[in-house]
């Protein structure tokens, strides 16, 4: 049986803008671009939040919300220091972490003897160190596996945890909303909901085939995630799925001539970016279109070496679908599954779900 912990850093921007500027504690905040270019909100803190300030955003609608909030632009240099003590304070605990990104991470801390061995008291001790040396505070969910550990620690945020012991999950599991699992986003979730699937004791009164008949592959991971089951381990480095760069333009792009204008300068970010990256050969290229209405698609093909004559062939066809001003352009790759190695039985990947 397995100890997963999640901990999750608090409006980790956020917090450390409040940390290093304390005036702003009280005052709604929120680190995004600018609403003259288009920018969305990265995250905000509490008292932006009652405002219904939220992130991804779009940064106008935010102060329209709350026109007393205090837009701040992105410091990734200090917000990536402070990652990183918060990084070695986990490998003082575990060197099995999985990061999820600058402030969330999975730890297993199966069979470790740090505080008894208790994954509660380890959790405690993490997050007590966290506000300590770092200045921010942080939430974790602690579990006996990374599904149910993701859901706990988004039980008592901010600055709280939550245990499900292997004893809860059967009692924990039926109450819970469809949404709460996860990669389950609205709009699956609305989908989910017309068949009378809202919690997961919904979910566990369908037969397995039953689901995998309706839904497919998402049938056979909800069927699992409704019962708290998740064999997944802690993966200290996991494969990269895809690679790519993508642009959102102050002004539309009016026809499909101005979109293949982009396409160089979109190629040169994306071999910058992809020299710096450790990955294994592409498997795919593709482009991604969003329209001036927010509606988007993409177009991709196999192709292992992609070149800006290709990305301009797969804009061309992906444009047609849509025919409108464009808003943001996007071209990168994907790369091809690993053979999965055992261990791995529950199909959970975000992408089955979305």
């Amino acid at each position: 049986m397995r100890k997963i912990i999640h901990i999750d850093c608090d409006c980790f921007y956020a917090a450390v803008e409040m940390r290093d500027r304390p005036e702003l504690r009280s005052q709604p905040i929120a680190i995004g671009g600018a609403p003259d270019q288009r920018g969305v909100i990265s995250t905000c803190n509490y008292p932006a939040r009652r405002f219904g300030v939220h992130s991804a955003m779009p940064t106008r609608t935010a102060l329209r919300l709350c026109p007393q909030l205090v837009l701040l632009p992105h410091d990734f240099a200090r917000y990536k220091a402070a990652s990183q003590q918060v990084q070695a304070i986990f490998r003082d605990y575990t060197e099995r972490i999985e990061p999820l990104s600058l402030d969330e991470a999975y730890l297993d801390v199966t069979g470790l003897s740090h505080c008894q061995g208790s994954a509660t008291l380890m959790a405690q001790e993490i997050r007590a160190r966290i506000e300590a040396e770092v200045g921010i505070t942080a939430s974790a969910g602690i579990a006996p596996n990374k599904l149910l550990a993701k859901i706990a620690s988004d039980w008592r945020k901010p600055n709280g945890q939550f245990v499900i012991t292997p004893e809860d999950v059967a009692d924990f599991m039926p109450s819970l909303p469809v949404g709460k699992l996860w990669g389950i986003g609205k709009v699956t979730a609305a989908r989910l909901s017309q068949l009378g699937l809202n919690t997961c004791a919904d979910v566990q009164a369908w037969p397995q085939a039953e689901l995998v008949r309706v839904l497919g592959r998402l049938g056979e991971a909800l069927y699992w995630q409704a019962r708290g089951q998740d064999e997944r381990p802690v993966a200290v480095r996991e494969q990269r799925k895809s690679l790519s760069v993508e642009h959102t333009y102050a002004q539309d792009l009016p026809d499909l001539a101005a979109c293949l204008a982009q396409i160089p300068t979109l190629y040169a970010d994306f071999s910058q970016r992809q020299s710096r990256a450790q990955a294994d050969t592409p498997h795919k290229a593709f482009v991604k279109i969003k329209f001036h209405d927010f509606t988007q698609t993409t177009m991709e093909c196999i192709q292992p070496q992609p070149t800006p004559a290709l990305y301009a062939q797969l804009l061309q066809q992906a444009w047609t679908r849509g025919a409108k001003p464009v808003r943001l352009l996007g071209l990168g790759v994907r790369y091809a599954e690993r053979e999965v190695p055992q261990g791995y039985t529950l199909p959970l990947w975000p992408e089955l779900l979305s």
